[in-house]
């Protein structure tokens, strides 16, 4: 995936690198931990302006956000709540959404911020923000104070590593790795959760009857 990445930046500039961060929030498999420290070490060659290239990437963090963030509110919390009485629908139960409704209330900001900096997290987290509607505000200001301290950080060790900048993905892979896989069994948790809630409560709606 270097190579490729390598021949856009070179082609497009710190515009590409926005566009490619903008890219990895609808496409987690494009990592942040790649484009920026590569982009750092370009900046550091003279091949990049750095000047551009942190705001062209925070610009990028929260374009992406806002997409996703305009997807969780066109589906909105009254919709996923009636969802969530579906029988198919297996990602969370209505108590679930509305237990999350009342944390997002309560610690809403903080996850909105410390989730930038935290791989996949970072991504999803736009999500809920729009579905229990969050001020659009609060949130662009959040995001890009997040981004904006991920990204800064990410190029300037690019810049310091120099042509071993690589070596970035050998200290974050591992952390990547753990959170997808925390993240796939909390799926696998919650379609348990929902499938015997389900069976449970059909004997009761039989026996109203």
């Amino acid at each position: 995936m270097t190579d490729w990445v390598f021949a856009f930046i070179d082609r497009l500039g710190a515009p590409g690198v926005g566009l490619l961060i903008l890219l990895e929030n609808l496409i987690p498999p494009i990592p942040s931990e790649v484009v920026l420290p590569l982009a750092g070490f370009r900046a550091r060659t003279g091949d990049l302006n750095v000047w551009l290239l942190w705001p062209a990437a925070t610009a990028g963090s929260v374009a992406g956000a806002l997409m996703l963030y305009a997807l969780g509110a066109w589906l909105g919390y009254d919709r996923l709540v009636r969802l969530a009485a579906r029988p198919w629908f297996v990602f969370a139960s209505r108590g679930d959404i509305i237990r999350g409704h009342d944390l997002f209330d309560r610690h809403g900001r903080k996850v909105v911020l410390l989730a930038r900096c935290v791989p996949f997290l970072r991504s999803i987290v736009s999500i809920p923000a729009g579905v229990l509607g969050m001020p659009l505000p609060t949130f662009v200001v959040l995001t890009t104070i997040g981004s904006g301290i991920w990204n800064a950080a990410f190029i300037w060790i690019g810049w310091l590593l120099g042509e071993n900048w690589a070596v970035v993905q050998d200290w974050t892979g591992p952390v990547s790795k753990v959170v997808s896989v925390l993240v796939v069994i909390g799926l696998v948790v919650l379609i348990v959760r929902k499938r015997r809630s389900g069976r449970v409560a059909v004997p009761a709606t039989v026996d109203n009857y």
